[in-house]
């Protein structure tokens, strides 16, 4: 398109588009609203406050990303800040959105540039663009003043609130707009207040994954049946519902949602590393491998019905990925089994590849479920070693010491456990018996991770390096 083609394209179309910016999503991009999103639109060209809390995969990235979009292309010299939580959320998941939607329109890709941090139009690079800026500190949101301004907050319950009222502050002009999408993790903060006390400021949407067009109906029931549709992960990741507080619950769902949003700090030298492996053969049950990364969490292992020795294949096997994967790293790699049961027989064989020199910086944990709690202290306010395992978990997560993977599974097990005070005095973790008997399964992926957690305190007890 010629300069004076797209001069006419603005003098014709963006009067419009200023006050539809569906049909520019349309016209533009190709994009479809779904109906939440044909409303929200609606909503955000005459309203300078919108806030959007929603379940799971209902389409807001893309939401987003239209809106960067249409505000870059319909007003003279704006500037648009997008954030999230973590830089992964913000980089890897909305900006690579808004290049996806960029790239699917010639007008666009014609009139503007994308970089890894900024969106800017084509000869007005420093006064007419776009921005990633990471939720991490108060003075990134700091500095901005322009008659358009734009602020998009992806995930916006995990921002802090010093940082939500940095961006609060900043939005003094006429068209300066502010609009919050996210799941409602937690009872506290802007994003809260934006749906119950400051709702009046605000314009208010819900989004269930069951009403959304984008989602998998069948996945979503699965989910609902393995956790309760009254459960608080249910609440919060399908129907977009903020949690209740459930004081008979052992850890929060807001404590396992922020390890989500936590970002420990990149180490390609770590300090220590440690598998835990929860052990199941046949039935409902599934063999879980957690890796843990000097604090970082990731899954890289969920297997459903297969034999002991198998087990021991993929340990091995993840044992040899992550000396890979470090080469740095000088200490040996601990793997805690759940030796309780079935476990047993993993733990022999290991020991078998050990002695054969297969293994040689490998350190075998055995974890027994039904063993005596080591720590003293701790035998005196917990029931037995599973809770105090748990507790070891939810000590790490008040001292933002776990960054976990965004799993849903993961959430939901950590956050339905629940926990009863007995006749000595002490906490005891509810039985896995009675959390079937609720229709929850068997928390796999939880026991896995909190064996990962175990070698430090089980070394620092008995002063083991």
């Amino acid at each position: 398109m010629s300069q004076i083609d797209l001069e006419k394209f603005f003098l014709e179309r963006v009067p419009i588009y200023q006050m539809d910016p569906e049909r520019f999503g349309f016209e533009v991009c190709g994009f479809k609203a779904d109906p939440w999103q044909s409303e929200t639109f609606a909503d955000l060209a005459v309203h300078n406050r919108i806030s959007v809390r929603s379940g799971h995969g209902v389409g807001k990235t893309a939401f987003e990303s239209i809106c960067v979009l249409w505000f870059i292309s319909c007003f003279k010299f704006p500037k648009i800040v997008c954030t999230a939580p973590t830089m992964q959320q913000l980089h890897d998941v909305l900006w690579s959105e808004v290049d996806k939607w960029r790239s699917n329109s010639a007008l666009l890709e014609e009139m503007t540039t994308w970089t890894k941090t900024y969106l800017y139009f084509n000869g007005y690079a420093k006064r007419w663009f776009a921005v990633a800026k990471t939720a991490s500190r108060p003075e990134n949101m700091q500095g901005f003043h322009e008659e358009n301004m734009l602020f998009i907050a992806d995930e916006a319950s995990g921002i802090e609130d010093d940082i939500m009222e940095a961006i609060l502050a900043t939005l003094s002009g006429a068209n300066n707009k502010l609009l919050m999408c996210g799941n409602p993790t937690r009872t506290s903060g802007t994003f809260y207040d934006s749906h119950n006390r400051d709702r009046a400021l605000y314009k208010c949407h819900k989004v269930s994954s069951l009403d959304s067009t984008r989602t998998n109906k069948e996945s979503i029931e699965l989910f609902i049946r393995k956790y309760g549709k009254d459960s608080n992960a249910v609440k919060v990741r399908v129907y977009g519902d903020f949690p209740t507080q459930e004081d008979d619950v052992f850890i929060s769902l807001s404590s396992v949602e922020a390890a989500i949003v936590n970002e420990l700090p990149e180490n390609p030298k770590p300090t220590s590393i440690s598998f835990g492996v929860d052990v199941a053969r046949f039935g409902d049950d599934s063999t879980i491998i957690s890796k843990n990364v000097d604090g970082k969490i990731t899954i890289p292992c969920k297997r459903h019905g297969q034999d002991t020795m198998a087990t021991v294949g993929d340990i091995v096997r993840q044992y040899n990925f992550v000396l890979d994967e470090y080469p740095r790293f000088k200490g040996n790699v601990v793997v805690t089994i759940d030796d309780t049961g079935l476990g047993g027989g993993v733990t022999d064989r290991l020991n078998e590849l050990k002695r054969e020199g297969k293994i040689s910086r490998m350190t075998i944990v055995p974890a027994n479920f039904g063993a005596k709690i080591e720590d003293e202290k701790a035998d005196k306010y917990y029931s037995g070693f599973s809770t105090w395992l748990w507790s070891i978990v939810r000590d790490l997560l008040k001292e933002k010491l776990l960054q976990f993977p965004n799993d849903e599974d993961l959430v939901a097990q950590f956050s339905t456990r629940k926990y009863v005070i007995t006749s000595s005095g002490k906490i005891e973790l509810e039985k896995k018996d009675d959390m079937k008997k609720r229709g929850l399964v068997s928390p796999d992926i939880a026991d896995s991770v909190a064996l990962s957690c175990y070698k430090k305190k089980m070394f620092a007890l008995q002063n083991l390096t």
